[in-house]
């Protein structure tokens, strides 16, 4: 019987694999092979939340491949030799594995596949990732979109969903050695993350469940409540999709078999926003340098201001003196994720009110969402700064105080992880600095004012976009 290796990355599944299914169409028996090279991700090594998501759900991954007969084999070390080590440990006549799309493993894997192909190698990729594939989507002009709905539009128009597959019955056993999963050294030494497993289950069968969960709650209402911090009101299943561990076309025939009267707007603006998610890949693809470049090159010259090391500290902690901020930011040190509509407004806090360049911003949302995505996250920074793709302007700059009162209206979400204003009033909960004497009497430990004045700090960043003329 033939050998083909199947090169496990960020597909942390078994149902809905092209690779794993496309290796065993062909009559292979299967070796299951992780390698472990985060030096070759170029500037953007996955943060240590990533981390920490990633060893659970190898973890996971295994277990799932253990009761099926085969095992997880973890390796370490530059891809491409390690891959011709097992080559040659196992006779393999194929290697396939699920596509990446970002710009430093875009490059590793067409030379990997080159060379494997030219030493008589079967080396197959494929689409485990995207309902679209950045290249399959082109302007009438056959350019990039840098526009969404013109994007989508064209999406809707070639809509069509791959089939789901089945994760195989059984697998055959081989005797590969590896590395065990703790030598990999994911899982943090100090248990700072023990907050985030009250909250999430990596691994497809948590994937599976988040789906369910959402099938059956948020989903309804998901239009007029994804915007709500203080419920669950969104699917939770964006680390799950980052990771592999669900295809997003599962999501999209499981939603369909619910469409009725009362759920099409919901499916629909569900099904939208994995369009935004293959979207920012598209602009990844297209546009490669702006992980750390302004795609909208007006902006070269705007004047970032450079807060201090301890603003950016307070920021990063939470202690900005803005409640609504410093919730965001609680939640995610807490549990490794933030609202979504809570990141617009931390994000526009930072990049508008102290003029800190997205970047500062995107590094630290990297290094501890356990949803942190390259694609995702640079095209959510550029947008709230202004100087991405369909990005809001620069002038569009939030007043977290209104934000809050508008989503949060009860200051449930500010008063879960900023519990030290829970006494206040709950008018008072959202700029507290406007009542001193409560601050003082009932949260003597919060700052007074915020790390800047909200008035003077829009101002001075609307200052900054007039003198550059940048828009």
């Amino acid at each position: 019987m033939s050998v083909a290796l199947v090169w496990f990355r960020r597909d942390l599944r078994l149902q809905d694999n092209p690779a794993l299914q496309a290796a065993l169409d062909a009559g292979h028996d299967v070796v299951p092979v992780y390698l472990h090279a985060p030096h070759e991700e170029g500037e953007w090594v996955p943060g240590a939340a990533s981390d920490a998501w990633r060893h659970r759900s190898l973890g996971a991954l295994d277990a799932d491949l253990r009761t099926r007969g085969s095992s997880l084999v973890l390796r370490s070390g530059d891809s491409l030799p390690a891959l011709q080590l097992l080559i040659g440990q196992t006779g393999a006549e194929a290697v396939y594995w699920n596509r990446k799309y970002e710009p430093a493993t875009q490059a590793r894997d067409a030379t990997i596949k080159r060379t494997l192909r030219e030493q008589g190698i079967d080396a197959q990729s494929c689409n485990g990732s995207l309902l679209f594939e950045p290249w399959d989507i082109a302007t009438q002009q056959g350019q990039p979109y840098k526009v969404f709905t013109p994007y989508w539009r064209n999406v809707l128009s070639h809509w069509r969903l791959p089939t789901l597959s089945a994760a195989p019955k059984a697998l055959t056993a081989h005797s590969v050695d590896g590395l065990a999963l703790d030598e990999l050294r994911l899982a943090p030494t100090l248990d700072w993350d023990s907050g985030f497993w009250e909250h999430w289950q990596p691994g497809e069968a948590g994937a599976l469940e988040a789906l369910s969960v959402f099938e059956d709650g948020a989903l309804r209402g998901y239009r007029e409540q994804r915007d709500l911090p203080d419920r669950v009101g969104t699917s939770r299943l964006s680390p799950h999709l980052h990771f592999g561990e669900i295809a997003p076309w599962r999501i999209a025939h499981a939603l369909e078999r619910l469409r009725s009267a009362g759920t099409d707007a919901d499916i629909d603006g569900y099904l939208r926003q994995l369009g935004w998610r293959d979207f920012a890949y598209h602009l990844l693809h297209h546009f490669p340098k702006t992980p750390t470049d302004n795609l909208n090159p007006r902006f070269d010259r705007f004047p970032w201001a450079t807060p201090t090391a301890a603003q950016l500290h307070d920021w990063q902690r939470g202690n900005t003196g803005v409640p609504i901020v410093d919730a965001g930011l609680r939640e995610l040190w807490h549990t490794g994720y933030m609202h979504n509509r809570v990141r617009m407004i931390v994000a526009s806090y930072l990049c508008k009110h102290l003029r800190a360049h997205w970047l500062q911003g995107a590094r630290w949302f990297w290094d501890t969402l356990v949803d942190a995505d390259l694609a995702n996250n640079t095209m959510g920074w550029q947008w709230v700064a202004g100087t991405g793709a369909d990005a809001a302007p620069y002038f569009r700059v939030f007043n977290p105080v209104s934000q809050a009162e508008k989503f949060d209206p009860q200051a449930r979400y500010i008063s879960r992880w900023v519990p030290e204003l829970a006494a206040l009033p709950v008018k008072a909960r959202f700029a507290p600095w406007q009542h001193p004497l409560l601050l003082a009497a009932h949260a003597p430990g919060y700052p007074r004012t915020p790390l800047v004045d909200l008035a003077v700090g829009r101002d001075a960043a609307l200052a900054a976009y007039r003198q550059t003329g940048a828009g």
